[in-house]
């Protein structure tokens, strides 16, 4: 345990390195996306019409949800987390394991609204470079969100008219 980590919490879990590790590949993938992107020429767009972001937002969510609560993405997850305990509509709740690295990395990939951030960064640089197919893609994912509200709402339909 680092001194760093023992005074930021009381049991000294929190792995400070590791965070700064992927803050820093985090910073260091837009830093180079945005030169290659000048160097290529790519025109960002003046402005993100509101139906995009909304578009973006929307996909963001569902790619998160799918890349730290989906069952079939646990091969990804497995070695930065274990199994906590199943979640509703067939998703999971992982735990990061692990020190350093590998416990932020957990950390990361068990967290929805952490993922969210660089699920938004890689949608966000595709669109700049090619906004058409992005949009294409995020319009597969909206629908994927779409299709889930409807689960819901079928199921909570279901179970109202039982009781």
């Amino acid at each position: 345990m680092t001194e760093d980590a023992a005074h930021y919490d009381d049991r000294g879990q929190v792995p400070l390195g590791g965070y700064a590790v992927l803050a820093s590949v985090f910073a260091t993938s837009v830093g180079a996306f945005a030169l290659l992107a000048r160097r290529r020429g790519v025109r960002l767009p003046r402005q993100v019409p509101p139906w995009d972001v909304a578009l973006l937002g929307t996909a963001t969510y569902k790619a998160s949800r799918m890349l730290t609560r989906d069952k079939v993405t646990s091969f990804l997850r497995a070695p930065f987390t274990r199994r906590a305990d199943e979640g509703e509509a067939g998703e999971v709740i992982d735990e990061p394991r692990g020190s350093g690295l590998r416990r932020a990395t957990g950390d990361l990939l068990s967290c929805p609204f952490c993922t969210a951030a660089w699920t938004s960064g890689a949608l966000v640089c595709s669109y700049a470079a090619a906004p058409r197919p992005t949009r294409l893609v995020c319009a597969g994912l909206g629908a994927l969100t779409v299709a889930d509200w409807l689960q819901y709402a079928w199921t909570w339909t279901q179970r109202t008219a039982e009781d």
